[in-house]
């Protein structure tokens, strides 16, 4: 059985092995996969494990020995899974894994849109503080997040560790998810209540045709002009345009970005230059443990199909 890991990078920083997969054949391992080097690398596979690397049905439909795709991920977007179901093709993702670190990560966000900790450690080692005539100064406005609602968009397992969150900031949480109903103290509403009545929205839902921009020019515009808005779930479920206008408009107040619509950013993006943006480089899901955890539970999921008990199917 050959296995083809198409693109190990970012994933793998020097301290992730692969060598457990050779207890299912020979392993074939890329740093990355272009788009034009797909279908030679995967012609002769038996199962393929991609984190980014989309495989569409042009490419799916030349590597005749293919009967399992595992990614290295949550969201499997990059798959064209109703080609997949035609060819017979099994697919697995890994939920769950950065559960932990992305939850964390909305945080980290907010709470320097909140404080201004990076710019105002930068401007104490600028000498700013040794300048002043007194004991304190602050250069950007100080939140206080106690009291506050957040909007939290998909209710899944990351969304959960995200209220549980804001609720020890002591946070109202209210939530809108096709799956979710109001219990524990969280109130479940429309998207447009949720639009209007949050302080901070944070994104945790997945991009499909139905969540596709759902940050828009309208739905900015019920927002609050001190709304904070929060992504690091998928880039696609923002309009760039509409939010960049947003925020150099004032229409709503700041927002914390790990992904955009198209990575990595590129300086044409409106976004790059937009008022109040925070922009971190797709990182969220980084920690050492939420890699390791993508690695033993890609195992398990390739072990599961070897033995007929295929596990995390999405198709």
């Amino acid at each position: 059985m050959k296995i083809v890991i198409l693109d190990e990078c970012p994933l793998n920083s020097g301290d992730i092995s692969w060598h457990q997969f050779s207890d299912f054949g020979e392993v074939e391992v890329y740093s990355s996969t272009s788009e034009n080097q797909v279908i030679q690398r995967i012609r002769d596979a038996d199962i393929v494990i991609t984190n980014k690397v989309p495989l569409r049905k042009e490419q799916l439909s030349e590597a005749a020995k293919l009967k399992y795709i595992s990614l290295l991920a949550t969201g499997y977007d990059c798959i064209d899974l109703e080609a997949a179901r035609t060819l017979g093709i099994v697919v697995s993702n890994v939920p769950g894994y950065g559960s932990h670190s992305v939850s964390q990560f909305v945080f980290s966000l907010l709470l320097d849109i909140c404080n201004g900790v990076a710019y105002h450690n930068d401007s104490v080692h600028a000498g700013l503080w040794e300048k002043r005539a007194i004991w304190s100064y602050w250069e950007t406005p100080q939140i206080e997040l106690c009291g506050k609602t957040m909007g939290i968009i998909g209710y899944g397992k990351i969304g959960k560790k995200t209220a549980a969150i804001a609720a020890a900031f002591g946070m109202k949480c209210i939530i809108n998810s096709t799956n979710a109903s109001s219990s524990e103290g969280i109130k479940a509403v429309e998207f447009e209540e949720l639009c209007r009545s949050s302080d901070v929205i944070a994104l945790h839902c997945p991009l499909t045709s139905k969540t596709r921009e759902i940050i828009n020019r309208e739905s900015l515009a019920m927002m609050k002009p001190t709304t904070i808005l929060i992504n690091n779930s998928r880039g696609g479920l923002i309009n760039d345009i509409d939010l960049a206008r947003a925020l150099n408009e004032g229409i709503i107040y700041a927002a914390g970005l790990d992904v955009v619509s198209k990575e990595p950013i590129q300086s044409d993006n409106p976004l790059y230059h937009a008022k109040n943006c925070l922009i971190t480089p797709h990182m969220s899901w980084a920690s050492t443990e939420s890699r390791n955890r993508i690695v033993r539970e890609t195992y398990l999921n390739i072990k599961g199909y070897v033995s007929n008990n295929p596990r995390n199917r999405v198709t």
